[in-house]
This record gives structure tokens, C-alpha cells and sequence, in this order.
């Protein structure tokens, strides 16, 4: 058994509440835990997340090189669309970045509280499998 796993991504925000109700419907997630400065959610898919109070929090300022990434979570989606149309109707907001180059198409966001994120089309492996 490794002596180091891996534990639960945590978000620093003024609101954890409200960061998690975002996280827990984009992700279709259940909430784990909650105290006065913490909510933690888990995915259907495993995932976990956590939100602590930070009244002093300031959201990145990503792209901008003045208060860069912090923070910066990759979800992979099978219709780009679809899912921007949820992230958008949850209170997300597209960020106006540049196409990254590579076998990828995707699209960068920000949380209501500011905190970038892409969503990244989910590719299927083409080769046919060995064995």
C-alpha cells in the first residue's frame, strides 16, 4: 500500500455553499460532508471535492499573468455543447482563451467564484486493442 494517496482536490472561496451546489449539478454529485467552512462532495465517478471558507479570497485572474492559475481542474465531456450550455446555466462563464493545441478540442471556463476549469472532449482511443 503507497504511503501518499491521493486525497480531495479544495477550493478556496468566500461562499463554499453555493461553490459546492455549482460542483455537485455540473458533476452529478452527492454532498459528503458539511461544516460552518466546509462542504465536501463526491462523484458518481469518484471524485472529490471540497470547498473551505475563505473570506479573503480573490478569484485568478486567468489568462492574465498578474494573478495567475491557483488552481485548474480538467473534466472531459462527450458533447462540448451540451455541457457548456449546463456550466453556463449553472452560473459558469465561458473564458475568451485561445484553442491549446493537441489532440483535444476544448473549452476554458470559470466557476461562480472564479476559479478556471476546461472541459475537454473525451477521445476514443482509435487502435484496436492488443491481446
Amino acid at each position: 500500500m503507497p504511503s501518499v494517496t491521493a486525497g480531495v482536490v479544495v477550493l478556496d472561496c468566500t461562499e463554499p455553499e453555493k461553490l459546492a451546489t455549482f460542483y455537485k449539478e455540473l458533476l452529478e454529485a452527492e454532498e459528503t460532508d458539511a461544516t460552518a467552512n466546509r462542504v465536501e462532495i463526491k462523484g458518481a465517478d469518484g471524485i472529490r471535492m471540497a470547498f473551505r471558507r475563505d473570506v479573503t479570497a480573490t478569484p485568478p485572474s486567468w489568462p492574465r499573468p498578474e494573478n495567475a492559475f491557483q488552481v485548474h481542474l480538467d473534466f472531459h465531456v462527450a458533447d462540448l455543447d451540451e455541457a457548456e450550455r449546463r456550466v453556463v446555466g449553472l452560473g459558469g462563464r465561458p473564458l475568451d482563451t485561445k484553442d491549446a493545441a493537441g489532440p483535444y478540442e476544448e473549452r476554458g471556463y470559470a466557476d461562480p467564484a472564479g476559479h478556471s476549469f476546461t472541459l475537454r472532449r473525451a477521445v476514443r482511443p482509435t487502435a484496436p486493442k492488443q491481446g
